[in-house]
């Protein structure tokens, strides 16, 4: 059985009526009706407007509507009609490449002149094609041999940046009484400093193997690859008292699609193509903040 669904265009410039009729033209080929809402934001830094759409939008029809969005310089969501934003209970976050701008192993790896090597191997693990996450990390880190731990602060004093609205997305989660999780395929030394500068309930992330003040090229411990995601999220909601469906989770690459799997709301911020065509909304010109807007 179809169900209704709703539509949100998300921009950093005002909407033009011009969104409306593409979009509205293409469902009827489709043979969905869409009829605007009244739950539209005109106020900088985000403007919104949102659709009531008569049935469930297929996924490859999703494709062509946020093509046509993305040519109207917007994003576009899709939310179930069972969606319930003041629901919300766990906002579920990852770091490289979602949270912040770099990945931090290819910036290391920068430092030994491995930055191609390792990049190539992240390139191919986020887009899929190399499936063993913990293998994939493995052979990374394995290249990390021998780099010194200040190398560690210097990326992240002088490379590291927060993307934006991820501070603004952690204040109003916050003032909403969910419970953040910072969950990271990463490194703990990023992850750890991450939580003391925007305040996470929560992270978890891989612990790199530091000996003399030397990576050995080992990681410690369980690796955290898209299973042990999905099941931290799952962990925090039931501490909750509370489903997957009460999370919202947000990602770039294809480790993250466990966790957003089933849960209430996920996002794909400036992600692999892949995790836009599974994600239920995909940002790739609103920050992070945005997705306060889905939840309101």
């Amino acid at each position: 059985m179809s169900h209704p669904q709703t539509l949100v265009a998300l921009s950093t410039a005002p909407i033009h009526s011009s969104l409306n009729d593409s979009l509205t033209h293409h469902a009827q080929i489709i043979g969905v009706e869409l009829l605007p809402s009244q739950l539209d934001t005109n106020a900088p830094p985000y403007f919104s407007q949102r659709w009531t759409a008569s049935s469930t939008i297929p996924p490859e029809a999703r494709a062509v509507l946020r093509e046509i969005a993305s040519q109207h310089q917007s994003d576009l969501a899709f939310l179930s009609a069972a969606f319930k934003p003041h629901a919300i209970k766990v906002l579920a976050v990852d770091m490289d490449s979602t949270l912040i701008n770099i990945e931090c192993i290819d910036e290391i790896a920068d430092f030994t002149g491995k930055k191609a090597a390792v990049s190539e191997i992240t390139e191919a693990t986020m887009r899929g094609e190399i499936k063993d996450f913990k293998e994939s990390l493995r052979r990374r880190v394995k290249l990390l041999s021998g780099v010194s731990e200040d190398v560690l602060e210097s990326i992240y004093q002088e490379r590291l940046r927060p993307n934006p609205g991820a501070y603004e997305l952690l204040n109003g989660a916050h003032e909403r009484g969910l419970y953040t999780l910072l969950v990271s395929g990463g490194f703990t030394f990023f992850t750890e400093k991450l939580r003391v500068q925007l305040g996470f309930k929560q992270t978890q992330a891989n612990t790199l193997e530091i000996i003399d003040g030397k990576l050995t090229g080992n990681v410690l411990g369980e690796i955290v690859d898209g299973a042990a995601k999905s099941m931290y999220v799952d962990q925090a909601c039931q501490a909750l008292g509370v489903s997957k469906a009460h999370a919202m989770t947000m990602g770039d690459g294809s480790n993250d699609l466990p966790m957003m799997h089933g849960s209430g709301l996920s996002i794909a911020y400036k992600a692999k193509p892949l995790v836009k065509e599974k994600a239920d909304a995909a940002f790739d010109r609103v920050g992070l903040d945005a997705a306060l807007l889905l939840i309101q």
